[in-house]
């Protein structure tokens, strides 16, 4: 998205002001006077028989004498990111539901807090302007072209916001594409022009690869598709001055139908949105890159489908995983985890230099159990170490994409004992099955790394989530981006 920004160190008047159509107030508690249009918000709040305190919680819009529109909030200073950043997204809506052209943003308060407000207001407006797959004949989508930012001149341009936006709508653009129109070959095809693009080294691993490799969990699931086109696609972003390793591992399921345990229509609707979790990973690596962080990223993508037919896996049936485990199958329904344990196990071996990465992160739209738990406004993490659960926590205040931490506990993983293998893929009860799914794929990290798994119940969520107006949320670029910073300077 090329878009302009502008920053002014003083508000102006209202006679400076006459050419802004689209306007966002962003006040202060104590903030009553030497408001422009102050006297219209007045009046409204009064003929609405609301006082200024009620826009703490529910802001203000308003039509100007000018023809143009504003919209009031106030923003306390006890608001968490999460809260700032939802009340930010409900003030812009109106704004931005008239596709204008340009939008002026007003700070006020003291230096801090209007460094803060300008940062996430900035945010709020430019990734809720991004263009979103739309097939309807009469779209009519215009692009906002400019942002001015009056009371606040930051000396930077915000390119750490323009990179989490880059990567939120790039996966949001992904998880929301058709599934015609995203099979696992036009994935592959994305994938491979973007590394192209943006210089990341890339190798993919197809099914006739992963079948000579032993890869027998992928190849499970990615057997039951025809053509045979899934593939794990390994892309590396490398700066000289990396700091650290990290892998990223994304589940990247096209299309899943739940296989020979085939899901009522009810819940088959949407699962072209399966593959979110490695459109979450390809946005953390592009959004990166944009950044050049000090800081090796290795990028594993799990892209296959979970179709149903005469190849297709079944229940009882066992197989052998990379990393030479067998596994019972129990649902054809948890083929997450099947594609993302032999990815695990390469993402966990040594690179082409000889080195092991710092610390695995994970995402996945893995579990109901974690949407049952949580619901769809956070996401749940699972870790082997407690230090880097704590961090993500700490990572998910800093984005305002909230996080809560699950137990690791080993005896978990005695539900998951089988009679034939040695062991099960779930439970058939599905009991916390999001802790149950963390044990299992624990047993495909090799090398006792660090590794921290993300099942991102809040991928999709009616209505928008804290910032982002859509109902794909793009949830976890943020999360991983403030992750990756925490990891890059601890010891």
């Amino acid at each position: 998205m090329s878009l302009k920004l502008t920053q002014f160190q003083e508000i102006g008047s209202e006679n400076t002001l006459t050419s802004y159509k689209h306007m966002l107030f962003i006040l202060t508690e104590n903030e009553t006077e030497n408001i422009p249009y102050s006297e219209i918000l007045h009046t409204k709040l009064k003929r609405t028989h609301s006082e200024y305190k009620d826009l703490y919680k529910t802001p203000l819009t308003t039509d100007l004498p000018t023809g143009g529109i504003a919209s009031f909030v106030v923003l306390e200073e006890k608001l968490n990111t999460f809260q700032r950043h939802t009340l930010l997204r409900k003030a812009i809506a109106p704004l931005l539901d008239e596709q204008p052209s340009e939008l002026a943003i007003f700070v006020f308060g003291n230096e801090a807090i209007r460094a803060s407000n300008a940062c996430a207001a900035y945010y709020v407006a430019t990734v809720n302007a991004a263009k979103l797959p739309n097939r309807k004949k009469d779209d009519k989508f215009k692009a906002l072209e400019k942002i001015s930012i009056h009371g606040y001149a930051a000396q930077h341009d915000y390119a750490y916001v323009n990179a989490r936006v880059a990567g939120n709508t790039l996966c949001r653009q992904l998880t929301i594409t058709p599934p015609n129109e995203l099979t696992p070959t036009i994935y592959r095809e994305k994938v491979a022009a973007l590394a192209k693009e943006l210089d990341w080294m890339h190798e993919e691993f197809n099914m006739p690869k992963l079948k000579e490799m032993g890869a027998g969990a992928f190849y499970s699931v990615g057997q039951g598709s025809s053509p045979q086109d899934a593939a794990i696609v390994h892309l590396t972003y490398l700066p000289k001055d990396a700091k650290k390793s990290i892998a990223l591992v994304g589940k990247g399921i096209c299309f899943d139908t739940g296989g020979h345990n085939l899901k009522p229509a009810k819940y088959m609707q949407g699962m072209h949105e399966d593959m979110n979790g490695s459109a979450v990973a390809l946005g953390i690596l592009l959004a990166a890159t944009q950044l050049q962080l000090p800081v090796r990223l290795d990028c594993w993508l799990a892209i296959s489908q979970n179709h149903i037919g005469p190849l297709s896996y079944k229940q009882n049936d066992v197989v052998t995983a990379l990393n030479g485990m067998t596994i019972e199958i129990v649902h054809t329904d948890a083929e997450g985890r099947m594609v993302l344990a032999d990815t695990l196990t390469l993402a966990s071996r040594v690179n082409e230099n000889g080195q092991l990465p710092d610390a695995i992160i994970d995402f996945a739209t893995l579990t109901g159990t974690m949407i049952s738990a949580l619901g769809t406004r956070m996401s749940g993490i699972i870790a082997n170490r407690a230090d880097l659960a704590n961090e993500a926590v700490q990572a998910g205040k800093d984005s305002g994409e909230r996080i809560v931490a699950f137990p690791y506990d080993d005896d978990y993983e005695t539900d998951l004992d089988s009679d034939i293998a040695d062991i099960l893929q779930c439970t058939i009860d599905g009991d916390a099955d999001h802790i149950h799914a963390a044990r299992f794929l624990g047993r495909f990290i090799e090398n006792d790394l660090a590794w921290l798994h993300t099942d991102l119940s809040s991928a999709s969520n009616e209505g928008g989530l804290g910032a982002v107006s859509s109902d794909t949320t793009g949830f976890g670029v943020g999360f991983g981006l403030a992750l990756i910073k925490i990891l890059i300077s601890s010891n």
